[in-house]
C-alpha cells in the first residue's frame, strides 16, 4: 500500500439530477461535449490525472496545487462562458492538499474525502479550498480568495476551513492588501512579551494573552484570530501592518506582561493596520488579586475603542472564568507550562504537576480546568509508573461534573478508558472532546496518543500536526511526527517535522540542560536528519546526567532502532526501561513502529515475556 502527498480536485455538475429528468439523452451529449472540449483538456494542459469518473462527477490527481488552481479556474471560466450561451452544464469544485493511499491507478483516503466535502460547499461555478491549499497558493498566483469559515462534514470529525477563490480581475487590480482587505472589524492578539526579570514567568504572560482572547471571542461583532494562529509570532521581530495583511485584520493588539511579587503591570496597545496608528494604549499597574479585574477592563475598553456595543449577555460571559481566585489561577499556568516542557519520564515531574493542581483545587473546589490537568498528571503517573492512584479516573469526572463541556476533561476520560481496554467508549469520548473544543492542545494530544497505539499512522499524525500548532513550546509532538511519517514512509514530512523537533528541544535546552525527555526527543531529530554522530554524542552526554528516566532511554531506543538499525544497541537501551516499567507502557512497546526491527529477535521477545509475567504475577 502505497501512501503520498498529492493534490486533489473534485468536480460535480450543479443540478445533474434534474437536468437529467428534463433531458436525458440532451444532458448526457452535453456533458460528453464540456468533457471533450473543456474539462478533459483543462486537465491534461495542467498535468492532472483523472483516476475516477462518477457519471457527473470526476477525481483528479495534480502534482501541484498550483497546477490543481490553476486547472479549476480554467474549467470554470470555460464553461461558464459557454453558458452564457445557453449551454447548461456548470462545475462546482473542491480542491484540497493531503494524504491519499494509492492502490493501483485508483487513489482514495481522507484527502480524497476533503477535497469532495469541499465541492459541496462551492458555490456554483465557483472552486472552494481547503486552508493548506490557500496557504500554498497565495502570493503565487493572481487570484483573491474568501473566507467561508469552519464547517463541520460528513466522515471528517474535524471541522473543516473552506477558501472560495476566483481568478483576480482589473478592478482587483488595487494591492494585496485591498484585495485581501478584511470584511469587518478583526482582531489579531499578539503574546503579550514577558518582562519580568524571571523568564520563567513567561507562563504568566502568554496566560494573559490567551485569556484577552477567549474573552475577545465572545464578543459577536469582532472577528478574532485564533491562538495558534497569533502565537506563531511570538520570538519573533514584528512588522505589524505585514501581519494584519497575513491574517486579514482591521486591528493588532500587543502589549507586555511584568510581573514582581504581589503586582502585575500590563501595558497594551491596539493599532490600526491601515494607519498603522494607535487606536487606544494603556498601561495598568495593579495588586495581583486585581487580575480578573483587569483583563476584563482591558477587553472591555478595546471594544470601546472600536466603537462596538457589548452586549448584556457577552459582558456576563467576558466576566465569566474558570475560577475567580489569582492564586489558583497562578497555579494552574504554572502547572500547565510544566505540563508542556518538563521532564516527563521522570516522577518528579508528574508529581510537581499533581502538586500544583490539587493546591489550585483547594484553594478553589470548582475550578474544573485545574481537576482536568490534575487528572492528566495521575494518568501519566499511573502509566509511567504505577502511581497517582487511581489514573485520574476521579479527577476527570469531578472536572466533568463541574463543566460537562469542558474538553479536556473529557479528553483524559478518554484515555483512562482506552487504558483499560474501553476502546469504543474511549472513541466515544474523544470525539465528544473534538465535538465541544477542535482547537484544544490537550483533545488532539489525547487523539493522537490514541490513534498511534492502534497503528493508525496518518490519524495520529493529524492530530499531532494539529497540537504542534496549537502549542509552540512543545516538543513532544513534532517528536511524534517523526516517528508517525517515517512510518508511513513519508520521508519528507519526517525531516519537516525533526527540523521543528529539534527547534523546539534547542529552546528547551537552553533553560534546563538536564531535562532528559527534551535530549530523549532531539536525538530522533538528530538521527532523523542525519547528524547520527552528533545524536551519539546526545545519548552519550543524558545517560551520564540522567541514567533513570525511563521515557528518555525508551526514546533513545526508538531512534537507534529506527535509524541506525542497531539492534544490539536498541536491546541494551530498552532493557532497563522493561525491567522497571508498567503495564501500559509494555503495550505501547508492543505496538510502536519504530521498535519493529525488534520483534523478531529473541531478546526482545524473552524481555517482553518477562514483564507480562511480572505483571500477571
Amino acid at each position: 500500500m502505497q501512501r503520498k502527498l498529492a493534490a486533489i480536485l473534485s468536480a460535480d455538475v450543479v443540478g445533474y439530477s434534474a437536468l437529467m429528468e428534463g433531458d436525458e439523452a440532451g444532458t448526457l451529449a452535453r456533458l460528453k461535449t464540456n468533457r471533450g472540449a473543456i474539462f478533459d483538456p483543462q486537465v491534461a494542459q495542467h498535468g492532472g490525472r483523472l483516476f475516477k469518473l462518477m457519471g457527473d462527477g470526476a477525481l483528479v490527481e495534480f502534482p501541484s496545487v498550483i497546477a490543481a488552481v490553476n486547472c479549476a479556474l480554467a474549467i470554470q471560466a470555460a464553461t461558464e462562458a459557454a453558458a452564457r450561451q445557453g449551454e447548461p452544464i456548470r462545475y462546482r469544485i473542491g480542491i484540497n492538499l493531503g494524504e491519499v493511499i494509492v492502490e493501483s491507478d485508483d487513489i482514495y483516503g481522507e484527502g480524497v474525502n476533503v477535497a469532495a466535502r469541499l465541492q459541496a460547499l462551492a458555490p456554483v461555478g465557483g472552486v472552494a479550498l481547503s486552508r493548506i491549499v490557500r496557504e500554498s497558493v497565495e502570493g503565487k498566483m493572481p487570484c483573491v480568495f474568501d473566507d467561508m469559515g469552519e464547517h463541520a462534514v460528513k466522515n471528517i470529525e474535524r471541522p473543516v476551513h473552506v477558501f472560495s477563490v476566483r481568478a483576480a480581475r482589473a478592478e482587483d487590480e488595487v494591492g494585496e492588501a485591498m484585495a485581501e482587505a478584511p470584511r469587518k472589524l478583526s482582531i489579531c492578539v499578539l503574546p503579550f512579551a514577558n518582562m519580568s526579570d524571571d523568564p520563567q514567568q513567561e507562563y504568566f504572560s502568554d496566560g494573559i494573552s490567551e485569556d484577552i482572547i477567549t474573552d475577545l471571542s465572545k464578543v459577536s461583532a469582532l472577528a478574532v484570530v485564533s491562538r495558534n494562529s497569533a502565537f506563531m509570532y511570538k520570538g519573533k521581530h514584528i512588522d505589524l501592518p505585514r501581519v494584519a495583511r497575513e491574517l486579514r485584520v482591521s486591528h493588532v493588539l500587543e502589549g507586555s506582561v511584568r510581573k514582581a511579587g504581589g503586582r502585575v503591570r500590563i501595558t497594551a496597545q491596539l493599532i490600526d493596520a491601515a494607519t498603522n496608528d494607535h487606536v487606544w494604549a494603556e498601561r495598568y499597574d495593579r495588586d495581583l488579586n486585581d487580575i480578573f479585574a483587569l483583563q476584563d477592563e482591558i477587553s472591555e475598553a478595546i471594544v470601546a475603542a472600536l466603537k462596538l456595543k457589548l452586549l448584556p449577555a457577552e459582558k456576563k460571559a467576558i466576566e465569566t472564568r474558570g475560577t475567580e481566585n489569582p492564586e489558583a489561577y497562578n497555579l494552574y499556568l504554572m502547572a500547565r507550562q510544566y505540563y508542556l516542557t518538563g521532564n516527563f519520564g521522570d516522577s518528579r515531574r508528574e508529581e510537581a504537576i499533581a502538586r500544583f493542581c490539587r493546591r489550585a483545587t483547594e484553594i478553589d473546589p470548582s475550578y474544573a480546568r485545574a481537576w482536568a490537568l490534575l487528572g492528566v498528571a495521575e494518568n501519566r503517573q499511573r502509566f509511567y509508573f504505577d502511581a497517582g492512584g487511581d489514573g485520574g479516573a476521579a479527577s476527570a469526572e469531578r472536572a466533568l461534573l463541574l463543566d460537562p463541556n469542558l474538553a479536556e476533561a473529557h479528553a483524559v476520560k478518554a484515555s483512562i478508558l482506552f487504558d483499560g481496554g474501553q476502546f469504543d467508549e474511549a472513541g466515544r469520548e474523544i470525539a465528544e472532546a473534538l465535538r465541544l473544543d477542535p482547537a484544544s492542545y490537550d483533545v488532539h494530544r489525547a487523539a493522537a496518543s490514541m490513534y498511534l497505539r492502534q497503528r493508525r499512522f496518518a490519524e495520529a499524525a493529524r492530530h499531532y500536526e494539529k497540537a504542534t500548532v496549537l502549542a509552540e513550546i512543545d516538543f513532544t509532538s513534532p517528536g511524534m511526527l517523526v516517528s508517525c511519517y517515517s512510518a508511513m514512509d513519508d520521508l519528507p514530512s519526517a525531516r519537516r517535522a525533526a527540523q521543528e523537533s529539534l527547534a523546539r528541544v534547542e529552546r528547551v535546552l537552553a533553560q534546563d540542560q538536564g531535562n532528559g525527555a527534551a535530549m530523549g526527543f532531539g536525538v530522533g531529530a538528530l538521527m532523523t536528519l542525519g547528524q547520527v554522530e552528533r545524536a551519539k554524542e546526545w545519548i552519550a552526554r543524558a545517560l551520564l546526567i540522567d541514567p533513570d528516566n525511563i521515557t528518555m532511554r525508551y526514546n533513545f531506543a526508538c531512534s537507534v532502532a529506527a535509524d541506525l538499525k542497531d539492534v544490539d544497541l536498541a536491546l541494551e537501551l530498552l532493557a532497563p526501561c522493561l525491567e522497571r516499567t508498567k503495564t501500559n507502557i509494555v503495550k505501547h512497546v508492543k505496538s510502536d513502529p519504530d521498535l519493529d526491527i525488534l520483534r523478531d529477535d529473541p531478546r526482545f521477545q524473552a524481555m517482553i515475556a518477562s514483564a507480562e509475567a511480572r505483571f500477571s504475577a
